[in-house]
This record gives structure tokens, sequence and C-alpha cells, in this order.
């Protein structure tokens, strides 16, 4: 139990370093203050903000609601912008919270923690059904995860580490900020706004104790066979080895969420056969064997060369298909705000970085694809500048040779045996 953390909050070396980390170019607030504005009174400011903090005299503004493209959803995904100065404070609250929790958070989550990736998540997973007895998986999402985070619940979770009253009260005063939408302030009775500096970590300390501790202390010990969990955000999924306690898994964990004010996306719930005798077994019965989609990759079965069994994965069809609206929409936008030039290695950062996290382990064929149609979107627009025409291809593919077009190949590599190979060959 931490009683007194307060001081770290409000100490003004804290408070500066965190002007120096918040970027400037993100959203604004409510109260339109960028970082330049802050920073022309910077130290006045901040030693106004300390005093306040010290005389629990500071009061978070609401945050301004904000959209941005979500697959599925015609409004978009929900976000909250915070004012600066509130930036500043939610940064320095987690620079306090984060390294009491990192030393308790469990394995099994990897969603927004230091030095943790989802590339990190899928290897792991990866190697757990290929070398473990994995024969059932159940596939979970929960529904509107941020909008619907109980504050009391949150609050009480925070008080088995978090014994100084007044973190707390700084804490439940964010959570109660409330929400500016269409000049309209929307009290914060629940949910913690996606967006905020703050909420990644208050989200992992609610499933934490709500889902993670959960499965390793209940379920995992209850089971008749091998069972593995892991979670990135709010997108989990567990693996066993008996279909009856998958079922019942699945069965449970509906009870478990309703406790803590949860509910499951029953569209992307299911408990399906997945493992190294799911494809025979699917060919007896006449069926396709099933697949699953865990963080924007579809998992399938398939074969090494010498035709074991390996789990394999491809960009998901509804994924891929943002990836090349969103481009399509970007590049129709912007052919007449930017030069030919500009819009070139804008077009190969927005392909490089697709491919940063795509372009893994069996998945050049779909990386590829997605290069080549985005290549014809951004020659069609380009072409589309001007009633005169931009490039032929041959001068298309030398202006991409010259700004250093990116080559495909795998830029994260998950096979578990090509690994193993490697740290034999230095024994």
């Amino acid at each position: 139990m931490f009683t007194s953390l307060y001081h770290h909050v409000t100490d003004l070396d804290n408070l500066r370093s965190c002007y120096d980390e918040v970027n400037g170019s993100k959203a604004v607030g409510v109260d339109g203050v960028t970082k330049a504005i802050y920073g022309e009174k910077l130290e006045e400011n901040l030693q106004d903000l300390s005093g306040r903090l010290k005389r629990m005299g500071y009061k978070p503004q609401p945050k301004r609601r904000s959209y941005v493209p979500k697959a599925g959803s015609a409004k978009g995904r929900p976000l909250g912008i915070s004012c600066f100065e509130d930036k500043l404070v939610e940064l320095a609250v987690k620079r306090v919270l984060e390294p009491i929790y990192e030393l308790v958070f469990e394995d099994s989550s990897y969603g927004y923690r230091p030095k943790r990736s989802q590339h990190d998540c899928l290897e792991v997973l990866g190697r757990t059904i290929q070398q473990e007895r994995v024969n059932h998986i159940v596939e979970a999402d929960i529904t509107g995860f941020f909008d619907n985070m109980n504050h009391d619940w949150t609050l009480k979770f925070l008080r088995h580490r978090i014994g100084d009253s007044r973190i707390l009260r700084l804490v439940f005063r964010m959570l109660k900020a409330g929400i500016l939408e269409d000049g309209l302030i929307r009290a914060g009775t629940e949910g913690t706004p996606q967006g905020s500096i703050l909420s990644p970590l208050l989200s992992n300390i609610y499933l934490h104790y709500t889902l993670d501790l959960w499965f390793k202390c209940r379920v995992k010990p209850q089971c008749a066979g091998e069972a593995y969990y892991f979670r990135f955000a709010d997108d989990f999924l567990a693996c066993f080895q008996y279909k009856a306690d998958a079922e019942e898994f699945e069965s449970q964990l509906r009870l478990r969420l309703e406790e803590f004010h949860l509910s499951l996306a029953e569209e992307k719930t299911q408990c399906i056969a997945f493992g190294r005798f799911s494809r025979e077994n699917a060919r007896k019965r006449g069926e396709k064997p099933a697949e699953f989609t865990f963080l924007g990759f579809t998992h399938y079965n398939g074969k090494t060369r010498n035709g074991d069994f390996k789990v394999k994965r491809r960009t998901s069809k509804k994924k891929f298909r943002l990836g090349l609206r969103n481009f399509t929409s970007w590049a129709k936008a912007n052919r007449h705000k930017l030069t030919k030039g500009q819009l070139l290695r804008r077009g190969k950062s927005k392909i490089a970085g697709h491919l940063n996290y795509y372009a893994i382990t069996d998945n050049l064929d779909s990386c590829s694809n997605y290069v080549y149609q985005a290549e014809r979107t951004l020659f069609k627009w380009l072409n589309r500048k001007s009633q005169r025409r931009a490039y032929t291809w041959d001068s298309f593919r030398e202006a991409c040779r010259w700004i250093g077009w990116p080559r495909l190949k795998i830029h994260k590599d998950l096979n578990p045996f090509r690994r193993a190979e490697a740290l034999l060959m230095l024994f």
C-alpha cells in the first residue's frame, strides 16, 4: 500500500518534464490552448498549476469529443481530447502510478504497457498454440469497454494499492470531468474517454482485477486440462485443451463481466476448435478448419515445409479493406493540397506504416496486394491533380525509386521454428 505519492504529482520538476514530453502537435481541448501558447509563460503557468494541485483547487475541464474512422461504424470511434494543462496532470499521475502497477500486472497483458507490443502478444500466442496442448479457443471482445468502465469499481481497484486519498480524489475528478459535444457538456457518470493519457493505464488496472487475476486464480486451476490467456487492451482470448473447459469459461465470462458493469460483444465472441488436430477433424466432418481474428490478423491452420502444423496469419479482410479505403480517401482529399513530391513522400510513409505492422511471417502475399492497390490509387490521384497527366508508369516508378519506396520484406519474424533454430546455432 502506497500512502504518500501526491507530492510527486505536484513537483515542479516533474510537471516541467511532463511539458517537455507531451506532444504539441496533437489536437487541442475545449480551451484552444496549444503547447506553444502554454509555454509562453511556462514557469508562471507551472507554478500556478502546482499550487492549485497542492491545495486541491485543480479542476479538470471537460474533454472535447472527436471522432476517428472506425470499421463498421458510420460515426467513428469516439475520442476525448483533454486540454493541454489537463494532459500535463494526466501524464504526471501516470508517471506515479505506472511503475507501481507494472510490478503486479500479469504477463498475459500486453496492451499499453512499456516494452510490450501487439507483435509480442502474437508471437507468444502462436508459440503457445503450436507447442502446447491447445485444441479450442475462445475469442472475445467487450462492448464499448472504455465507455462503460464503472467509476466506483475503478476507485475500489485503485485502493488495493494506492493509500493516498489525494491521488484517488484527483483521479475521481478526472473521471467526472465530462465530455463537451455539440455545445453541450455531458456529465461523466461512467467510462473513461479514449484519447486521454491516463485512460490506457486505468483500463489495464480495471481489467487486471476483472479478468487477468480471475483467469489466473479461478479459471485456470479449475480446468481439467491446460489453459492459456492473452489480452491486448479490451481484446482477449483464451486457449484450452478440452472443449468442456472452453465452454465453461465462455459461460462464466458473461457473468463475470456483468458483475463489473461490462458485457460481451456477442458478434465478436466465439468458441472454436483450433490446434494441431483441427484441420484433420474438420476434414472428417466435411467442413473447413475454423479461423479466428485477433489484433488485426486472421489466424488459420497451416503447415511447415515438412508438413508439421503451424499457425499462420494474414491481414484480416476488415482491416485490409479499411486500410485501402483510408488510403484512397487521403489521396483523393490531398491531391490538390500537396505537391507531387509531398504526396509521394506521405504516401510512402503511409505504406511503410502499414508494412511495419502487417509485414510479418507468412503475410507477405497480403502485404504485396496492399502495396499493389495503394500504388495504383496514388498513381490515379496524382494524375488527377490537373488536366495534364503528371506521370506515366515508368516515370512514376522512377520517382518512387528516387524517394526510397518501401521494400516488401518481413519486418517481424514470428516463426517460432526459425527462432528456435537460431538459438540452437548459438550453442
